[in-house]
């Protein structure tokens, strides 16, 4: 996408596309390293214009009717689906992912939108058996009005449908806050939703400094819920800013997800279970396997086996065909990555493969896999968000428990065992949001997504999503 322009990634502000007045920010390529164009942030001015839109839009799309809405969504699934090749194009270029990858992303994002414009039909309601003969109680359900979304880098289309579409379907209208570093394609998105006629009030679209724009937005008296994703601290910040003005909250954050795998697992088929998703968008995944906790009869077997599987992976632009795991987004994540990787050495661990940066253009770290790594390391303790698999050995169902719960993340978590036994102890024992058994696969539009402690809260699909955008009012009748 060489040729695309400032003038190409523009506001988005009740229908219009316009230049913002805020500070010029570039947006690089990741796998060159260098500015592929630049777009201007949004200033308080265009920050009012766009909460003056939304608070129209509001008050239009809550009074169309759920049967419109639903097709309105129903179309812009249609049209993203028609335009998943030139959308993701755009993504690797801003992103760095393979284009594979991207194309994925895109058609799950659509099969969100069409789940929610379905969904959105079915706000029941309920009629309360009263205590009079001649009364009726009802819990009326209603939208809760303008929406601050704020949706992260590393999966930008899907985390901003995963916002977009339970609150279109609700009712509610939204500004969403696209991140910097792949503000491109979310306009892309946007203009599907402008195409599949929703109204321009419906969504605002903005860019800037994410702290700026959060204690803008959220204080503001036409927002009155708040969706975010991105890291636990942050996160908490939101959270303690919504808290003060009783702004409702969906918080999607950090993970570190636990993966324990059993002797009695189909050793052969986990290895290319866990090695088919780990390096996935570069490790740059929230619900990524992160600490591999392998039962010691196992753990030589599986090391083999997943360093086999792990030096089988093409790195290069996400644009080539035959690559398998593009480059990380930024500098910064390049950076963070040789951080932990160096500090896991200090520590004792020991890089069966992998460990070192690649060429010296763009930002491609080699797919990593770190084994005996001690508890102490800080990769054991925060969330790498990058190519490294950290491999440990345990030996009892009580050590490896210790282990999963062991940090404040609580977002996804796996494990593999033929053993009934085991599993169910597994789904009553384990900390987390979200927990798969001899799979990888947590995320379904029609299921819930979301997590525990510090992981956040609320949740991003299914049923579920649709509350955290709807009131319920008690109607009294009385006759």
């Amino acid at each position: 996408m060489d040729d695309i322009t400032m003038d190409d990634v523009m506001l988005l502000i009740d229908g219009e596309w316009r230049k913002g007045r805020g500070d010029l920010i570039p947006v690089v390529n990741p796998a060159t390293g260098r500015t592929a164009f630049h777009i201007t942030g949004a200033s308080d001015a265009d920050l009012d214009d766009a909460l003056a839109a939304v608070r129209r839009g509001f008050l239009q799309w809550k009074g169309t009717s759920a049967f419109e809405r639903s097709k309105v969504l129903r179309r812009a699934a249609e049209l993203l689906r028609e335009r998943a090749d030139e959308i993701a194009r755009i993504l690797v270029t801003e992103q760095g992912k393979p284009l594979a990858e991207a194309k994925g992303e895109i058609a799950f994002s659509a099969d969100t939108i069409e789940w929610f414009a379905e969904e959105g039909r079915r706000t029941y309601g309920r009629v309360i058996p009263s205590r009079a003969a001649n009364s009726e109680l009802i819990a009326y359900r209603e939208p809760v009005g303008p929406v601050a979304a704020f949706v992260p880098w590393n999966f930008p289309i899907l985390q901003a449908v995963q916002k977009l579409s339970p609150a279109f379907a609700a009712g509610c209208s939204v500004v969403l806050k696209a991140p910097e570093d792949t503000p491109a394609c979310c306009a892309a998105l946007a203009q599907v939703f402008l195409d599949a006629g929703a109204p321009g009030g419906l969504l605002q679209l903005v860019y800037g400094v994410p702290s700026r724009i959060s204690e803008y937005l959220i204080p503001h008296p036409v927002i009155r819920k708040v969706s975010f994703t991105g890291s636990t601290q942050v996160g908490k910040n939101i959270a303690a800013m919504a808290g003060r003005y009783l702004k409702r909250v969906t918080l999607e954050l950090g993970g570190h997800s636990p993966t324990i795998v059993f002797d009695d697992a189909d050793i052969d088929n986990t290895i290319k279970s866990i090695a088919g998703v780990k390096f996935r968008n570069a490790g740059q995944v929230c619900v990524s396997p992160t600490r591999i906790l392998v039962q010691d009869r196992s753990y030589e077997r599986f090391i083999d086996g997943f360093v086999s599987a792990t030096r089988a992976i093409k790195v290069g632009d996400g644009l080539d065909p035959s690559t398998t795991m593009g480059p990380l987004v930024s500098q910064r994540r390049l950076d963070a990555i040789e951080r932990l990787v160096q500090d896991a050495v200090r520590h004792g661990a020991t890089v069966e493969t992998g460990g070192k940066r690649i060429g010296n253009e763009g930002f491609f770290y080699e797919p990593t896999v770190m084994t005996n790594v001690p508890a102490g390391a800080q990769a054991m303790n925060e969330e790498p968000f990058g190519p490294i698999a950290l491999i440990a050995p345990f030996k009892d169902l009580d050590e490896v428990l210790a282990e999963a719960n062991r940090l404040d993340y609580g977002l996804a978590a796996y494990a593999y065992t033929n053993s009934s036994q085991t599993i169910q102890l597994l789904l009553r024992s384990v900390e987390s949001g979200m927990i798969a058994i001899n799979s990888q696969q947590v995320s379904f539009p029609e299921a819930p997504f979301g997590g525990m402690k510090d992981s956040g809260y609320g949740s991003e699909s299914g049923t579920e999503a649709m509350e955290s955008y709807l009131n319920t009012k008690l109607v009294h009748v009385t006759r």
